[in-house]
């Protein structure tokens, strides 16, 4: 249930602390209504447009705005909370739709490896995480030999981009020096490695909980998935599903096709098929095959159309054709765990 992208080896190992809400709960509290208003300049607006509170009727350059449902301003907390009986149902049914467009949008591929720039698979196990530097390689270029100027191989145990040895005994000082560096995946295996007691950590849930939650602020859509798999699990924690649902929402919307999958797999057992279709297609045209097998069991039962699974299929095969190399085919083939330690 962890994702772990370790340095030269790709397998599966497998947001806030604090957060007790979804998204949708949060636009329903009138206090955490108040901390979102923001001044129109705040929002990027131009503050020179006169607005018109919503309770009182007062004009002003210098209103601020619910930014749960981006619909409506106020002079100040009192106009607001005044409002907010009448605001409430109209504010929480835009912020839903709100919410749902940021959610269903298909996020951007993943970049390219920096060896033979052709598209990085979305799945872990193909691509490598090279600790020394910090670089994602495709698993063709972290498989494939290296030669000498006379044509010999030589060791290619070494870094696929910046040659450096493999890490022996030094892997967690040098991870260590990308954590320093604010590296997000380095920030993400480590927290993995804590939670599990790998490579003589001790085990400590907080502190990978600690570390998975400073890498998702900065942006590492693995880690807020592995905080997800920890509340749906109770690993360290205790099970929340609400707050598993929270995160992986937090995941999927930047692009992890695991928590994307958890999503469609939520939805299609609380009987809302449409939105679990939504789910699977976007993470099937990721490279997703267990969506593609969701969507063909929805097609089986008779959920969903022909057309549906049809064009599933044709978004997987899309995706097969953009990571598609013969040097990954090569070492897929070979598999023999040489570059993986």
């Amino acid at each position: 249930m962890y994702s772990i992208l370790s340095e030269q080896m790709s397998m599966s190992d497998s947001g806030k602390d604090g957060a007790s809400k979804s998204s949708n709960d949060d636009v329903c509290d009138v206090n955490d209504m108040l901390q979102n208003m923001n001044t129109d300049d705040e929002v990027g607006n131009d503050v020179s447009v006169i607005s018109v509170c919503a309770h009182c009727g007062k004009e002003g350059t210098n209103l601020k705005s619910c930014t749960a449902c981006k619909m409506v301003k106020y002079c100040n907390r009192e106009c607001q909370i005044a409002h907010r009986p009448r605001h409430k149902k109209e504010c929480r049914k835009r912020a839903a739709e709100l919410h749902d467009e940021e959610l269903f949008k298909q996020p951007p591929p993943k970049e390219d490896c920096p060896i033979c720039m052709e598209r990085l698979p979305t799945i872990a196990i193909g691509r490598t995480y090279m600790v020394c530097c910090g670089k994602e390689v495709c698993s063709g270029c972290s498989y494939a030999p290296v030669y000498d100027n006379q044509g010999n191989i030589v060791d290619n145990r070494n870094c696929a981009f910046c040659r450096t040895p493999p890490p022996l005994r030094d892997r967690l000082e040098r991870y260590n020096t990308r954590l320093n560096m604010n590296d997000t995946q380095a920030i993400c295996n480590l927290a993995c490695y804590y939670n599990q007691g790998r490579y003589g950590l001790q085990r400590d849930h907080a502190k990978a909980l600690e570390l998975w939650q400073r890498a998702g602020e900065l942006g590492s859509a693995d880690a807020y998935c592995n905080i997800a798999s920890a509340y749906m699990l109770g690993d360290g924690v205790e099970v929340d599903e609400k707050k598993a649902s929270y995160y992986w929402e937090l995941s999927a919307m930047r692009g992890q096709i695991e928590a994307r999958h958890n999503l469609g797999v939520n939805e299609g057992n609380a009987g809302n098929t449409e939105r679990a279709l939504k789910h699977f297609m976007i993470a099937v045209k990721d490279g997703s095959s267990y969506s593609l097998e969701s969507i063909k069991r929805l097609y089986q039962n008779g959920d969903v159309t022909k057309e549906d699974y049809a064009k599933a299929l044709q978004l997987y095969q899309e995706y097969l054709g953009e990571i598609k190399s013969p040097q990954r085919d090569e070492a897929a083939a070979a598999d023999d765990g040489y570059r993986y330690y």
